[in-house]
């Protein structure tokens, strides 16, 4: 297939799907401010929710920093034999075409940059376990978090291994996902190789949302996954109510008081704790479950949020975009037209 002297195939359908991030964003943007304008969004009140969708990487392509650097030593000696024994003068008649010959420099070369981006990856991994192991704190917690050793993908390095909604582990993504609940029109997204929603993944997300709308988020629902009492914090600087529930007590005999105020509560960490024992933010905090786990279970169902073959996060964003742009404009279509 051809159109207009382009030859229309897999590889341009799929460059073009990936390969347009920011003019996608754009147009995200102005679908949005579209329905801003038309009144059906407001983003007073926004639900956010993480979804951990698979990638391409396998269990097995996961390797610790010494096996790293041994492949990536074998890499280079290949692109530089595989070089020699193609482009050499002297090398003997060779039964390859010269599109065969790029092409075994090209993948040679390309395995060659997924080790180097897979390496490049370990200062920050080792960054991010040290600051965990600090959180446990120095007992046997946080002498086992050290103990274990980083591993990256060599076929996608910021892939990460994260716990499924089946329970499972596999090498994921989390894709970050923002709605109106008035509307449940979809206001923002983010992927991210965070495997935890508490590191911090709501303050960006809301600021995203504002930037896009221009409006600005007061009410902010998200589950007991994100709960952080500095971002409590900085919410209630920011005049944002945060909705989050309080993480079950470890005592038993504590259960069911995890909300009652303690001495050294700051004013931020009281109204919320206030808000979530109050009746009005019960009901309130029902429409995170109506809003969010409906706009995830259609984008997964009907608009491809399956598992992702592109390698990346700059590329695993693109399909984001993608399949919440499809859902907003089948949402809201009469809107968008009007």
């Amino acid at each position: 297939m051809a159109v207009r002297g382009v030859s229309v195939n897999h590889r341009l359908l799929s460059d073009f799907r990936t390969d347009h991030g920011e003019a996608l964003d754009q147009l995200f943007t102005q679908v949005i401010a579209s329905l801003v304008d038309q009144g059906v969004v407001k983003v007073s009140r926004v639900s956010q929710d993480g979804v951990r969708v698979r990638v391409g990487a396998g269990a097995s392509s996961f390797r610790w920093e010494e096996r790293l650097q041994k492949l990536l030593e074998e890499a280079k000696q290949h692109v530089q034999e595989l070089h020699q024994q193609l482009d050499s003068p002297e090398a003997p008649v060779r039964k390859v075409t010269a599109k065969q010959a790029a092409a075994r420099k090209r993948a040679a070369r390309e395995r060659q940059e997924r080790l180097e981006q897979a390496i490049a990856q370990l200062p920050e991994l080792k960054q991010r376990q040290e600051e965990a192991a600090q959180r446990a704190g120095q007992g046997k917690s946080g002498e086992k978090i050290r103990k274990k050793e980083p591993r990256v993908s060599t076929t996608d390095a910021e892939a990460r291994v994260m716990k499924m909604s089946n329970g499972g582990f596999n090498p994921a993504v989390n894709v970050q996902l923002a709605s109106d609940t008035e509307s449940r029109a979809i206001v923002g997204v983010e992927v991210s190789n965070e495997g935890s929603d508490s590191a911090g993944l709501s303050a960006p997300m809301r600021q995203q949302v504002e930037e896009r709308t221009g409006g600005k988020v007061e009410e902010h629902l998200v589950d007991g996954g994100y709960l952080r009492i500095e971002d409590i914090e900085e919410a209630h600087a920011q005049g944002v109510a945060v909705f989050v529930p309080p993480k079950p007590a470890r005592n038993p005999e504590k259960r069911g008081r995890e909300l009652e105020p303690k001495a050294g509560d700051s004013e931020a960490v009281l109204g919320w704790k206030q808000r979530m024992k109050s009746e009005e933010g019960k009901e309130i905090y029902k429409q995170r479950a109506a809003t969010s786990e409906t706009v995830n279970a259609e984008l997964r169902s009907w608009r491809g949020l399956g598992r992702l073959t592109v390698r990346g996060l700059a590329k695993a964003r693109c399909l984001a975009l993608w399949c919440a742009l499809a859902y907003n404009v089948m949402h809201f279509a009469h809107a968008l037209l009007a």
